[in-house]
């Protein structure tokens, strides 16, 4: 996959699309009986390489110590937690960036699977059960 059209054409073959944009996606991944969204969007470098952000919202960082996030992010292997805004309010999200050199299908559908799930699993934890993305 060597362009954001590539990309697209297989995210609309295998998963639920929900938003659209020009270079961002968004799907909704089933995980059991909860759902989880993906956020896909293309990135370029200072040099002009592309690289593909996949992210998830997790929890809103107002109740959740920061530090600890940080410390998290020494123990995955896949992903990183970092704090963006949604709608003027810092929320904990899980990101990933894959780089288009080296993406292919099998990278890509386990990179969102994965993302997904171990979202999932954050967001449950952080917020007692609620399924907010």
């Amino acid at each position: 996959m060597q362009t954001f059209s590539e990309i697209e054409e297989y995210i609309r073959a295998h998963y639920s699309v929900v938003h659209a944009e020009p270079f961002m996606l968004a799907v909704e991944v089933k995980v059991g009986e909860r759902h989880q969204d993906i956020f896909l969007a293309e990135l370029k470098n200072s040099d002009e390489r592309r690289s593909l952000r996949l992210e998830t919202n997790i929890a809103p960082l107002r109740e959740h110590d920061a530090e600890k996030c940080l410390r998290v992010n020494l123990m995955l292997r896949v992903g990183y937690l970092a704090v963006g805004d949604l709608d003027g309010t810092p929320f904990i999200k899980l990101c990933h960036n894959l780089t288009y050199d080296l993406l292919n299908e099998a990278s890509l559908r386990y990179v969102i699977n994965h993302l997904a799930l171990l979202g999932d699993s954050i967001e449950d934890t952080l917020t007692g059960g609620e399924d907010l993305f």
